[in-house]
This record gives C-alpha cells, sequence and structure tokens, in this order.
C-alpha cells in the first residue's frame, strides 16, 4: 500500500455504524473526536437548514421525530408497496412518500431525499472520521450488506457510497466479513456458524475456513427481524402501562412515541446489565386538559424474557432453513460467532447456546467485528502483501460467497424461470437459450426477478433487458443466448445474444425498483 493511501472497512448498519482500518499489520476501529467507535446511522435536519449525522442526531430524535430519518437500512432498495415500507410506515415518526417508479422517499422540511442519499450521508460521516484520526484523504473503502440483500439493494448501497466521495472497491456480506475478523491470519480449519443479530437485519451464514479460503455454505437472513422489533415491544406495554395508568391513549402522539422508542433500547440495554428496571418518563404527554403526564414502569429481566423470546425464536427458523440447506446438523458446527448489538441481550446468547449446543464466541466486540472484516479485505484489495494479528505477512484471503436467493427470468405464463439458483457460489454465470414466441418478433424483453417463488410476480422485480433488431422469422426460429453473470458483489449482469446475428446487449439490470439517470444525478448534484 503507497503511503498515506488507505483503504476502510465500513460496517453501514441500520442502528449503528462502525469503521475500520489496518495500519502496519493491525487492525484499528477508528474512534471519533470522543474516542466513540461506533456512530447512530442517524441524519437530523435541523431548522437552521444544518443537517447533523451520527450520534449528535440521536438526541434530536427525540426532541424533533418527524426530521431526524433512522433505520433507512431497512427501506433502500425496496418497493413502496413492498410489506416492509408498509411495515415501517406504522413505526417511523418521518414521512416516508412514494416517487417514480415506486420508490420510497423520504420527506424532511418540504425537501425530499432519496434512501441512497441518507445511507451517503453515514458513510461520508464514518469518512469524515476515518480522515481526522489518519490525518490523510479517505477515498477508498469496503462497505458491508447483510448477506440476504438482493441485487437492487446492494446497488442502492454502492450508489450512497459514491454519494458520499468513496469508491467502494467491494460488497461484502457481513458474516463473510465477521468470519474473516475471526479467521484470517490464524490458520483455522474450522465450520462456523455466524449468528448475525443487528438492530434491523438478521442473517445467518455457515462457512468453512481453511487457511486463507473462506468459503460460504448456505446463508439465510430476514431483512426485518432486529433489535428494533425488541424496542417497539418494550414501547408497545409502556403504551398500554400509560393508558392503564391515566385512562387515554398515546399511540398517535409522534413525540411521546418517539421518546418511548428512545427510552425502550435504553430498558433493553440495562435489562442486559441488571436483573430489574424502572423507567420514569417525567411529563410524557398532555391529558386533555393540557396537564402534563409522567410514565412510571418497572419490570424485571424475566419479564422481558417472557416477552420477547418469540422475536428469537424466529431467527431460529432461519438457522433451521440455512442448515437443513447445506445439509448439516446445528451440533456439527465447531463454533458459532455473535454479530450485532442485539447479541448482547443475555437470553440471545442464552438460546443461541442451547440452539448450537456450544457457548457462542464473543471475544471480539459483536459491534465491531464486521467493520474489523470489512477492513481485512479493504487492506487485501490495495496490497497483495499485508498482515495483520500481529503484523505477520499472510496470503490474500479468497473469498468464496453465495447468492442469496434464486435469479431467473419471467416465462410467457408468468412462471419464475430459475436460471442461477440460490446459494450457487459466486462469481458466477450461467447460459440459456429463449426463442421468438410470435412470428415476425424482431425484440426481445426478459424481465429479471429474484427470488424463491415459482410465480414471478411474487419475487423481487430487478429489472428488464431488452434485444432489439432481430430478424422477424416464424416464432421459435430466433435463438437468444442469454448469459446471467452475478459478480464479487452480489450484483447482476445480463448478456443477451442473437445466434443468427451475433447482435449482443450486455447490461448491469436496469434497477426497476429504483431511481431514474436524472434523479441520481441530481443526488450527485445536490451533494451531501
Amino acid at each position: 500500500m503507497t503511503a498515506r493511501e488507505y483503504v476502510i472497512g465500513i460496517d453501514l448498519g441500520t442502528t449503528n455504524s462502525c469503521a475500520a482500518v489496518v495500519i502496519d499489520g493491525e487492525v484499528h476501529v477508528i474512534p471519533d473526536e470522543r474516542g466513540l467507535r461506533t456512530q447512530a446511522s442517524m441524519v437530523a435536519f435541523l431548522e437552521d437548514g444544518s443537517v447533523v449525522v451520527g450520534n449528535e442526531a440521536r438526541r434530536e430524535a427525540v426532541l424533533d421525530p418527524p426530521n431526524v430519518v433512522y433505520s433507512a437500512k431497512r427501506l433502500i432498495g425496496r418497493h413502496f408497496h413492498s410489506k416492509e415500507v408498509k411495515t415501517a410506515l406504522q413505526h417511523f415518526p418521518f414521512k416516508v412518500v412514494r416517487g417514480k417508479n415506486n420508490v420510497p422517499l423520504l420527506e424532511v422540511r418540504g425537501e425530499r431525499y432519496g434512501l441512497p442519499e441518507i445511507s451517503g450521508m453515514v458513510l461520508r460521516r464514518m469518512k469524515d472520521i476515518a480522515e481526522r484520526y489518519l490525518g490523510a484523504p479517505v477515498t477508498k473503502a469496503v462497505v458491508t450488506v447483510p448477506a440476504n440483500f438482493n441485487d437492487t439493494q446492494r446497488q442502492m448501497t454502492k450508489l450512497a457510497g459514491t454519494l458520499a466521495g468513496l469508491e467502494v472497491l467491494r460488497i461484502v456480506n457481513e458474516p463473510t466479513a465477521a468470519a474473516l475478523a475471526y479467521g484470517y491470519g490464524r490458520g483455522m480449519n474450522a465450520r462456523l456458524a455466524v449468528y448475525d443479530f443487528g438492530g434491523g437485519t438478521f442473517d445467518i451464514t455457515l462457512l468453512d475456513l481453511r487457511d486463507h479460503v473462506f468459503e460460504v455454505l448456505s446463508t439465510a437472513g430476514d431483512t426485518y427481524l432486529g433489535g428494533d422489533d425488541f424496542d417497539n415491544r418494550l414501547a408497545r406495554f409502556m403504551t398500554v402501562a400509560f393508558r392503564q395508568m391515566h385512562g387515554f391513549s398515546i399511540e398517535n402522539d409522534p413525540v411521546a412515541q418517539a421518546r418511548l422508542k428512545h427510552v425502550a433500547e435504553k430498558l433493553k440495554m440495562e435489562l442486559s446489565e441488571k436483573e430489574r428496571a424502572i423507567v420514569n418518563v417525567h411529563e410524557l404527554a398532555l391529558d386533555p386538559e393540557g396537564k402534563p403526564l409522567d410514565l412510571r414502569f418497572q419490570t424485571d429481566r424475566a419479564g422481558f424474557n417472557e416477552r420477547c423470546q418469540d422475536i428469537i425464536q424466529r431467527t431460529f427458523l432461519v438457522c433451521d432453513e440455512a442448515l437443513s440447506v447445506a445439509d448439516i446438523k446445528a451440533a456439527e458446527v465447531d463454533g458459532v460467532v455473535l454479530v450485532g448489538g442485539t447479541t448482547r441481550i443475555p437470553l440471545v446468547r442464552q438460546m443461541v447456546g442451547e440452539y448450537f449446543q456450544q457457548q457462542p464466541l464473543t471475544d471480539i466486540n459483536p459491534e465491531e467485528v464486521v467493520a474489523v472484516g470489512a477492513a481485512i479485505q479493504g487492506a487485501a484489495l490495495e496490497s497483495e502483501h499485508f498482515g495483520v494479528n500481529g503484523g505477520q505477512t499472510a496470503r490474500t484471503p479468497l473469498l468464496l460467497d453465495v447468492t442469496p436467493m434464486s435469479l431467473g427470468v419471467q416465462t410467457v405464463s408468468g412462471y419464475f424461470d430459475v436460471v442461477i439458483a440460490r446459494n450457487a457460489s459466486i462469481p458466477c454465470e450461467q447460459s440459456r437459450t429463449f426463442t421468438t414466441t410470435v412470428d415476425g418478433q424482431t425484440s426481445v424483453r426478459l424481465q429479471i426477478f429474484q427470488g424463491e417463488s415459482r410465480i414471478a410476480a411474487e419475487n423481487i422485480k430487478l429489472g428488464e433487458v431488452e434485444l432489439y433488431g432481430l430478424r422477424p422469422s416464424p416464432r421459435g426460429q430466433v435463438e437468444i443466448d442469454v448469459t446471467f453473470e452475478i459478480d464479487t458483489d452480489g450484483m447482476v449482469i445480463v448478456r443477451a445474444r442473437d445466434r443468427d446475428t451475433g447482435i449482443e446487449q450486455a447490461t448491469r439490470v436496469e434497477v426497476s425498483a429504483g431511481y431514474t439517470h436524472e434523479e441520481i444525478q441530481e443526488m450527485l448534484d445536490r451533494g451531501l
């Protein structure tokens, strides 16, 4: 690596983000000006027109909830009418509106922002923190995403990096990065399960580690299951307690709900350390006569466990799925790596230990381990000769990941024709031959989907590819070779070629649930 040129690793989390870098063979988790090693993935739009990002925005979320955006990762790359966005609309105090192509946009203080802009602002904050720490410009990064992010979500994350002024050298799956942090440079030969329970997403990944080779056997996940669910559950119980105390509901009071969400997160963390907690919220709301009312709420860890264990149980359904695909049993795993702040909850650790029949590994901070792995991968991409774990030179890690969901096309009858199956090793490519279906047809449009349903419309539409200039012939006479490729970032590329004329069209799939070229240019012009 040339002097003063660093590639940072960024864990762009739903709730918190973290950055790390390799310097002289040592991995450094990068602290901010106050020594804090994680940043809230929040953006606050203040009344004076200024924007505050990170931990400073957390305070504003309690004071001015409609103008503070959080959990953008839950919405990025999604369709406005998706169930995930509909669920978000019920919980978020800020405004989510429908843009062109049914893209969800955030409307704050009269301005509309794309989700990549919000994630870009968080990445820009991490970039600024790294530059201050290193005393040098940072222009390159490895950014992590949940293993089961689809092509659209990965493209939007990469766009966020561009908006932040970063060249994203590689998109790495979070569990793979965590395995890299644990296994790289240690000469391990083991089968690991990475149990990644973050603020908004859950992933389970099974990997074989052989020295410098990290081979993913299977992955499964839920992009709408995380620590936020515990907070929402506790906030709901406190809302019920308030109604019982005072006789009226605060369900539709956004400021009160934002305060309760903040209190719920603190309560969850306190119950991870203590057996009992008491909450006193002063002047939570006003009664119909304008009198301020308080909330007093107490619970113990046993009560918390009883109220929330079903959330944890949902993760094991996903684990069952990943183990089934890999054709291994939970007890055959050599080690379980815990990732994500939610794994600090004692009940999570207990239930994970029972499920896998062993104590999980926690010697690397679960909230930092993904950024550490991303930094190792970043250093490896920049230099073939580098070392970590004490500075020894090691071989470049080889990541053999898998595609999280099947890729295919819609047939004439509306069915989903799988071209690359779920959990296929990436990078990979597959070719198929298609024929015209109508006499005299001069163009063919392929609609590209990702998902597991036999019905194409029930899957995620990534976009479409059209091949023009076919010679007019009876149906079935013109043959088109279509090659589908998934690259190391997990992104989709499609090439179509007319066998007779040799006409070829290669394209990265135009994202149908994404932004127009004009909107992307507008984001770039607006800057962060």
